[in-house]
């Protein structure tokens, strides 16, 4: 167990963010304080409000040090690590579990959480082939996005986009565009209803569109603007639920599909888990693909999924 001697201290200028979770009381002068009580009696993991409003929280801090009760640490640890900040638990300075200290005291321990899932340079590597791809692909398509929304436009005389909130990279939400498929008054901005193969709310150009995955590509907008990727974790919207269970509270792990920007396609997509999440079975298998795929990243398999993705778009079976 490598200890240190020095206490975290918090008279450096960098910013620190204080997460008080119900655990041994903690102070870190100049540090802003976040306490998840706040969030009401539901539990800030079973909020994506909360997570979100945590996430933004997070961006720009130095550290982030959580106290919490020690059965929530197992919650705390893989959150941190996917935030792309230096995560701290408040810990027993007098236990020897083989965790990592950065600093301890009489009375309190700071474990340190290791930083994931991409180094700096991987990160930088996806970015660049990001770029590199859309600005040049949407200039390409461009022709053909403005015939797709002349077409939604005469079809029915309402807006072209469908914009809608969606959880994104550190749990953040962000507005995710796509071509509007449905009828304007008796679209779903939450995503509570999945759509189905015979769904009347889609319109005879919106069938057309999203049978040929025309429909996600003002996502490439989204992607320049990096709030998402080309290749990630599909993004879920907020009221999506799978046998009548939102997302989130069928598989504790599924947070941690958020450390990487959310995709335009992804390594479930390629497997063939597309469309509706009718049963449990269904996200669990397309939640182990999005972290198969954040365990095992590399600039080569994400060539291999766009590869992948171009063969599979005119499958019979999207809808």
């Amino acid at each position: 167990m490598n200890k240190l001697s020095q206490i975290p201290s918090g008279s450096q200028s960098r910013p620190i963010l204080l997460v008080m979770d119900g655990g041994p009381s903690v102070e870190i002068p100049g540090a802003r304080v976040f306490d998840t009580s706040d969030c009401g009696p539901r539990n800030v993991f079973n909020s994506p409000a909360s997570l979100d409003h945590l996430g933004k929280l997070m961006r720009g801090m130095d550290r982030v040090v959580v106290s919490c009760l020690a059965e929530r640490r197992s919650l705390w640890v893989p959150l941190l690590r996917n935030a792309g900040v230096r995560g701290e638990i408040v810990c027993d300075p007098h236990g020897d579990s083989g965790d990592y200290f950065v600093g301890r005291s009489e009375d309190q321990a700071f474990q340190a959480v290791v930083n994931g899932p991409l180094a700096a340079h991987a990160l930088i590597a996806k970015r660049a082939i990001d770029l590199a791809i859309s600005i040049p692909l949407l200039l390409l398509l461009s022709p053909l996005l403005f015939v797709v929304a002349l077409a939604i436009k005469l079809e029915d005389g309402g807006p072209v986009l469908f914009v809608q909130r969606r959880v994104g990279q550190h749990n953040r939400m962000f507005e995710m565009f796509k071509f509007r498929s449905m009828d304007p008054f008796r679209c779903d901005p939450d995503g509570e209803l999945s759509t189905s193969r015979d769904d009347d709310r889609v319109t005879k150009v919106g069938r057309f569109i999203r049978r040929t995955s025309i429909d996600e590509l003002p996502q490439l907008i989204n992607v320049i603007r990096s709030e998402m990727s080309l290749v990630g974790p599909r993004p879920h919207a907020l009221g999506s639920q799978a046998a009548d269970k939102l997302f989130w509270e069928v598989d504790g792990a599924y947070w941690q599909r958020h450390s990487l920007k959310p995709g335009l396609t992804g390594l479930a997509q390629v497997r063939g888990h597309r469309g509706a999440v009718e049963t449990e079975a269904d996200l669990i298998a397309r939640l182990e693909a999005d972290l198969e795929y954040i365990r095992s990243w590399s600039v080569m398999k994400d060539l291999r999924i766009l590869l992948s993705t171009v063969r599979v778009l005119l499958r019979a079976d999207a809808y």
